[in-house]
């Protein structure tokens, strides 16, 4: 079992930055690829960035590629997502997950999420 809580989130001006961080209970935490997912309102849930369990391979949707970088610290059991140059298309609510098995870039291949954080840019 892991438990993952997010923070970061907030309102930013377009072209704005914010790091938003996953915090992960348990000893396993470096067992697991990372993800990062987001859902706009009225939207489905999309995929955003995956990391591995070593942190040796990062992966993105091109929509964030060169804006956002996943990285992670399992001494701190905590991963990262750091969003530059901030777009109002960004706005949604970020949730990171565990992977579980198969390609990152689909939600059914994690088995445990955290709450959501809330991502608002303006423009």
């Amino acid at each position: 079992q892991v438990q993952l809580v997010e923070s970061g989130g907030g309102l930013v001006q377009a072209g704005g930055s914010l790091r938003l961080s996953c915090a992960a209970s348990g000893r396993t935490f470096s067992s697991y690829a990372m993800g990062w997912f987001r859902q706009a309102p009225g939207k489905e849930r999309e995929f955003v960035a995956a990391i591995t369990r070593s942190g040796g391979s990062t992966y993105y949707a091109d929509s964030v590629k060169g804006r956002f970088t996943i990285s992670r610290d399992n001494a701190k059991n905590t991963v990262y997502l750091q969003m530059n140059s901030l777009k109002p298309e960004d706005t949604a609510v970020y949730y990171c997950a565990a992977h579980r098995s198969g390609t990152y870039y689909v939600s059914p291949a994690y088995n445990y999420w955290g709450q959501g954080t809330q991502v608002t840019v303006s423009s």
